[in-house]
């Protein structure tokens, strides 16, 4: 024994098969197999990028992009549809014709023919930065930069969220040997964020890129308490200065207020955008129509 509190003695079967119930905030829709569960079509609006997406933190990565782009004077407009995955909307015949891998986001550009579809937040970033030349240097040295960062936030995350996240607030049992070792990886990643923050304004040099859209949303969001209950206390959050001060100058943004509100439903109704069609949207407020 290590010294780590168990919760159970438990030997691995030589062939796993799912049980009737696995625990956690999220299994009931965590299932061992891919693929549609039933039939329903997507909607589609009037603007050629069609988004399908939940205000999670992969989620809001491209909502903050399509709304930075619009703010340069892009023409990027959108319609954004909220896909519920508590619901099991990401389960739909539609849906999985977008992403074969039932997570969100997912993007149907239509302006292409035929119909581009574009899935994992990662690829979408990419997708959009060289479609309308933004947010994403043409140097190859500095490309390459914002490139290892976006591809590090990609890797990094499932750390964060699958792991450290999981455990620490997620699971049916508190596993101490779990949450040491995934505390141990995102104190790591933090130290690293802060450490190249403290030579660089953004992620990837002088200039904001996709690569801090990819990375704000999780990490500004954590170090700010907007993340799995008391853990910005619990990784002391607050020493890592230079993420705070990153944290601070991305959040003041307008088009990044505009993008955290897209497809939102949780904490105040202020912040909330359940669908998004027009820039007008954000005054009138599409949830007042989902709800009334």
């Amino acid at each position: 024994m290590t010294g780590y509190a168990m919760s159970d003695d438990y030997t691995p079967p030589k062939v796993w098969t799912p049980g009737t119930e696995n625990g956690g905030q999220f299994a009931s829709i965590n299932k061992p197999t891919a693929g549609a569960q039933y039939d329903r079509a997507l909607p589609v609006g009037r603007h050629p990028l069609q988004l399908y997406s939940l205000a999670t933190p992969n989620g809001q990565k491209v909502t903050i992009l399509l709304e930075e782009l619009l703010e340069a004077g892009h023409a990027a407009e959108y319609d954004a549809w909220l896909i519920k995955i508590g619901d099991g909307d990401q389960f739909g015949s539609g849906f999985v014709g977008v992403n074969p891998n039932s997570k969100i986001p997912a993007l149907m550009d239509h302006s292409v023919s035929p119909p581009q579809r574009v899935f994992e937040s990662g690829s979408i970033l990419l997708y959009l930065a060289e479609k309308y030349g933004a947010f994403l240097p043409t140097d190859l040295a500095a490309r390459t930069e914002t490139l290892n960062w976006l591809f590090w936030q990609m890797g990094a995350g499932p750390y964060l969220g699958g792991g450290f996240g999981h455990f620490y607030a997620y699971a049916p049992i508190k596993i101490e040997y779990a949450i040491d070792r995934f505390t141990m990886e995102v104190k790591r990643q933090l130290d690293l964020l802060d450490k190249r923050l403290a030579e660089t304004r953004f992620i990837a040099g002088e200039d904001y890129t996709i690569a801090d859209m990819a990375i704000w949303p999780w990490y500004g969001r954590l170090i700010t308490g907007g993340a799995y209950g008391e853990a910005a206390t619990f990784l002391d959050a607050e020493s890592y200065t230079h993420v705070h001060r990153w944290q601070a100058e991305i959040a003041a943004r307008p088009a990044v207020q505009r993008g955290i509100m897209v497809n939102n439903v949780s904490g105040e109704p202020s912040g909330q955008l359940h669908e998004r069609h027009d820039a007008g949207d954000f005054q009138t407020r599409t949830q007042d129509k989902l709800d009334g």
